[in-house]
C-alpha cells in the first residue's frame, strides 16, 4: 500500500477506514450485548428493538442531507464535525445508566454516523481521483467496512467477555480521537460552488413516514392495531409518505428524482437493496439471541458461531462482482437474493433439530451468508453504474436509504413476528393461561432471552419449544420474503440490456 499510495494518501486512508469501521461495528457488534442490556438495563424487548431502531432511523434522516452540506460547507469540515459527535454520542451510549438514555444516544450517534459513512465516501472520492491508488483506497475501504459488519458479533462478544458492555461504545470515543488527528493533518478541504440547497420537506416528512409506521408495529400489540390511538399513528405514516411523494415531485432539487427508476436495471437492483435488508440484516439483531438463549452459548461462543453468517459476506464478493460481468446483475442479484432465501429455510430446519447446536445451523447460515456476499456488490455497482455520472450520488443515497429504510422495518416486523410465534406456542401449552395481558409479557421475556423466574412454573422445555416456534416463523417469513422479492426483481430486470438515465 505505502509504495502506490504518499505518506498523505496512506493518512487520509486510514482515517477514513476508522471511520468506516466505527459506522460497521455500531450496526453488528450492538446485536451480540442486547442479552447484556436485557439483564444488566432491565430493557424490554420493544426497548431492545428500539437500541437498533433508532440507529437505523436516524442514519436514514441525515443520509441525503449531509452530501448537499459537505458540499456547501466543506467535506473536511463536516467530516470532522460528524467523527467528533460520533465520538460524544458513544461516549454518552458508554456512560447510559438506564434504557431511555442509551436510545436517545443511540439516535443522535446514528445521526453522526450516516453523516459520517456520506462525508468518507466524499472524502475518499475526492482524495483519490484516479489510477491504481484509487482502486486500492476503494479496495481498503470496502475491505474495513466488511470487517466491521462480518466480525462486529465477535468483537462485541468478547469486549462484553474481558470486560463490561460500556465498553462496545467507549472503544469508538478512542477511534474518534485517532481519527480526528489524521483527518485534521491531512484530509484536503474540498466543496462543490454548484451545490444545491437542502430539501428539508423531503426529509422530514420520509422520516416521520418510517418512524411512525416503526412505532405503529412495535407499540401495536399494546396499544391495540384497530384502537383509535394506533391507527392514528398509521394514518400520520401514511399522511407523511403521501406528503413526501408530493414534496419529490414539485422540489427543484429533489432528495428522490424518481425518473431514476424508469431504468430497469436501477430499480430491479434497489429491490435486491431492500431484500437483503428484508431478511439477511435484520435477523442479525435476532441470531444471537437465538445461539444465547436457544442453544445456551455465552456471548464469545455465540460471536464465534456468527461468523458462519457473517465471514463469507467477505469472501463472496469478487466472485459476485465477476459473476455479474460474466452473466449480468439481472441474473446474479436475484440468485444470491434466492440463495439466502435457502439459507434461511435451512436454517428453520436446522433450528428445529431434536438436538440442535451450531452444526445443525451451519449450512444455512452459511448459505445465506454466501447469498449476501453475492448480491451486495453487484446491487451496488447496479443503481450507480445504470445511471449518468452526475446523478450516480443521488442513486447511491435512494440505495443506501432504501437499505436503512427496510432494515428499519423489518427489525420490528421480526421482533413482531417473534413474539407473537412465541406467544401462539405458549398459547398451546399452557392452556390455562389464555389471558393476553399475562401471556404477551412473558412471550416478550422469552423472545429476548430472559431468565424466566421458578415463581412462573414453566418448564424449560416448554420455553425451548416456544422459542423454536418463534423463530421458526421469523425464518419462514425470511426466507419466504426474500424469495418473492427475488422474483419481483428478476422480472423487473427483464432480459433488457442495461440502459442509462
Amino acid at each position: 500500500m505505502h509504495s502506490a499510495l504518499s505518506r498523505r494518501g496512506v493518512v487520509v486512508l486510514v482515517a477514513v477506514c476508522l471511520a468506516c469501521l466505527m459506522f460497521g461495528l455500531e450496526i453488528s457488534s450492538i446485536p451480540s450485548i442486547l442479552p447484556t442490556l436485557e439483564r444488566v438495563l432491565q430493557a424490554d424487548f420493544k426497548q431492545l428493538q428500539w437500541i437498533m431502531n433508532a440507529y437505523t432511523i436516524a442514519v436514514t434522516t441525515v443520509l441525503m442531507a449531509t452530501g448537499t452540506l459537505a458540499d456547501r460547507y466543506g467535506r473536511k469540515r463536516i467530516f470532522l464535525i460528524s467523527i467528533a459527535a460520533f465520538g460524544l454520542t458513544s461516549l454518552i451510549c458508554g456512560v447510559a445508566e438506564s434504557v431511555s438514555t442509551l436510545i436517545i444516544a443511540r439516535f443522535l450517534q446514528g445521526m453522526s454516523g450516516g453523516a459520517m459513512l456520506i462525508c468518507q465516501i466524499a472524502v475518499l472520492s475526492h482524495e483519490f481521483q484516479g489510477g491504481r491508488e484509487r482502486a486500492i483506497a476503494w479496495g481498503w475501504w470496502g475491505i474495513v467496512f466488511g470487517i466491521g459488519l462480518g466480525f462486529g458479533p465477535i468483537i462485541g462478544g468478547a469486549i462484553v467477555a474481558v470486560s463490561s458492555w460500556e465498553w462496545v461504545f467507549l472503544i469508538h470515543v478512542l477511534f474518534a480521537v485517532l481519527a480526528l488527528v489524521l483527518t485534521a493533518s491531512g484530509v484536503h478541504e474540498s466543496k462543490d460552488p454548484k451545490a444545491g440547497s437542502l430539501d428539508i420537506a423531503g426529509i422530514l416528512t420520509l422520516s416521520l413516514s418510517v418512524f411512525c409506521l416503526v412505532f405503529y408495529i412495535t407499540q401495536g400489540p399494546d396499544l391495540g392495531f384497530a384502537s383509535p390511538g394506533a391507527l392514528a399513528i398509521l394514518g400520520a405514516s401514511i399522511a407523511s409518505l403521501i406528503a413526501f411523494l408530493i414534496a419529490e415531485k414539485v422540489s427543484r432539487r429533489p432528495m428522490f428524482d424518481f425518473s431514476v427508476f424508469r431504468v430497469r436495471p436501477f430499480s430491479g437492483a434497489i429491490i435486491g437493496s431492500a431484500a437483503m435488508n428484508l431478511s439477511y440484516w435484520p435477523f442479525m439483531i435476532y441470531l444471537p439471541i437465538w445461539f444465547q438463549a436457544g442453544l445456551g452459548y455465552d456471548s464469545v461462543s455465540a460471536g464465534l458461531a456468527l461468523l458462519a453468517y457473517t465471514l463469507p459476506t467477505l469472501v463472496m464478493p469478487p466472485l459476485g462482482e465477476r459473476l455479474s460481468l460474466r452473466y449480468r446483475p439481472g441474473l446474479v442479484i436475484p440468485a444470491g437474493l434466492f440463495t439466502i432465501g435457502v439459507g434461511f429455510i435451512l436454517m428453520k430446519f436446522g433450528s428445529a433439530a431434536a438436538h440442535a447446536d451450531w452444526l445443525t445451523m451451519l449450512p444455512g447460515c452459511l448459505l445465506a451468508g454466501i447469498g449476501l456476499g453475492l448480491t451486495n456488490t453487484p446491487v451496488t455497482n447496479t443503481t450507480t453504474g445504470s445511471v449518468s455520472s452526475d446523478r450516480a450520488g443521488m442513486a447511491s443515497g435512494i440505495d443506501m436509504s432504501a437499505r436503512m429504510v427496510s432494515l428499519t422495518l423489518n427489525i420490528a416486523l421480526m421482533g413482531f413476528i417473534l413474539v407473537e410465534g412465541v406467544q401462539a406456542s405458549l398459547r398451546g401449552t399452557l392452556p390455562g393461561v389464555t389471558d393476553a395481558a399475562l401471556l404477551r409479557p412473558l412471550a416478550e421475556k422469552i423472545a429476548a432471552g430472559a431468565v424466566i423466574s421458578p415463581e412462573q412454573n414453566i418448564s424449560g422445555a416448554i420455553i425451548h419449544a416456544a422459542l423454536v416456534d418463534g423463530f421458526g416463523w421469523v425464518l419462514l417469513y425470511g426466507g419466504v420474503g426474500v424469495w418473492i422479492l427475488a422474483g419481483i426483481s428478476f422480472l423487473i430486470f427483464g432480459f433488457a440490456k442495461p440502459a442509462r438515465a
